[in-house]
């Protein structure tokens, strides 16, 4: 076999391995935030978590999943059956693909392949090694083109479900994801401008020795807080609000259905923690830059962690806006307040 050969079928085989590994991994992370959800919120309004299925309650999120799978799928009458299947679907999809670009930690060289094919320009006597399933120069843009496409599914998922209540929750969601949208953009146009780069590993490599989260604290609040928005989390789960649209978008889904879409949220809320990471907190890099390379990856996940927790507790602390105010804030608030982040740092490059 030539050696370019050897090059492509050694990028498909590395591909498709890293493809399923980050699959495995979310999935897996999904199931274990929903407990560890419960077991936080049970912790802030100091009662017990769920703890009788497993030590400590572990194998819940198991339990959960096969109650699910074996829960009878009710679907509405008058529905669009085509769109209505989609939704879930696309919203489970959308999640899972946004990760494909998110580096979590360094690209290594794997020796052997003596730079054949332009694979390997980063590594000249080797098959260069990302540890992200597409490494593309405009990863972050990738990511926010994917993830906008959530709003399609929450959409769809309203609308197809022939219920008052659904449609209004995917009208409420269309139009708070737009709005949120715009403020996140603004936020991640700092570091982009600090780094000079839309190429993720590029960004976490010139916050070596610096993290953007010192030089861009607004950024990263206004980040923060746009990202809870376009996960639907509290306060900013307007969509869903029980009290007033019984589950909004996903009322009249059950069983996997509904299992899908709580999928996608809480896929959404790692990809969102991880983006904030990448770009903001070093990526996996660590408070002393002479660590090895392997610990790269445990840096990475425990910033995340630590992000998603925030996440929990703002949930279980704060009250639900109401939707005049959350509109307002988004437009009247973090939008002019990311304007001016950019200014302010397109003034700080220019000057040095």
């Amino acid at each position: 076999m030539s050696p370019a050969a050897t090059s492509v079928l050694l990028a498909v085989v590395v591909t498709v391995v890293k493809g399923l590994l980050v699959i495995i991994v979310l999935l897996t992370g999904f199931a274990y935030l929903t407990l560890i959800e419960r077991k936080v919120s049970a912790r802030i309004q100091l009662r017990y978590g769920p703890n009788r299925v497993g030590p400590f309650g572990l194998i819940q999120p198991a339990a959960d999943a096969v109650k699910l799978l074996f829960k009878e799928k009710v679907a509405p009458e008058g529905r669009d059956r085509f769109l209505y299947l989609l939704a879930p679907a696309l919203a489970a999809c959308a999640a899972l693909f946004a990760f494909s670009a998110i580096p979590v930690n360094q690209t290594i060289c794997i020796a052997g392949t003596h730079g054949a094919g332009p694979l390997s320009a980063r590594c000249p006597g080797g098959y260069p090694l990302h540890w992200d399933v597409a490494n593309i120069n405009v990863g972050l843009l990738f990511i926010l083109a994917i993830t906008s496409l959530g709003v399609y599914s929450i959409f769809l998922a309203g609308w197809a479900s022939n219920s008052k209540y659904s449609l209004l929750g995917g009208l409420r969601s269309a139009a708070q994801l737009i709005s949120y949208e715009m403020a996140v953009s603004f936020a991640l146009i700092g570091p982009v401008l600090l780094a000079g780069s839309l190429n993720l590993e590029t960004v976490v490599n010139q916050q070596h020795s610096l993290w953007f989260v010192f030089l861009q604290p607004m950024g990263f609040l206004l980040y923060f807080t746009g990202a809870l928005a376009e996960t639907n989390r509290l306060p900013f789960d307007l969509p869903e609000a029980e009290s007033e649209l019984v589950a909004g978008y996903h009322t009249e889904y059950s069983g996997m259905r509904f299992g899908l879409l709580q999928m996608a949220e809480f896929v959404n809320v790692i990809t969102v923690c991880s983006i904030a990471t990448v770009m903001f907190l070093g990526g996996w890099m660590g408070p002393f830059f002479f660590l090895p390379n392997w610990l790269g990856p445990l840096w990475f996940g425990a910033k995340v962690g630590l992000l998603i927790f925030v996440m929990m507790w703002v949930r279980w602390t704060f009250p639900r806006l109401r939707y005049d105010r959350l509109m307002q804030f988004g437009w009247k608030v973090l939008l002019p307040l990311g304007m001016a982040n950019v200014l302010l740092t397109s003034v700080f490059v220019a000057l040095h």
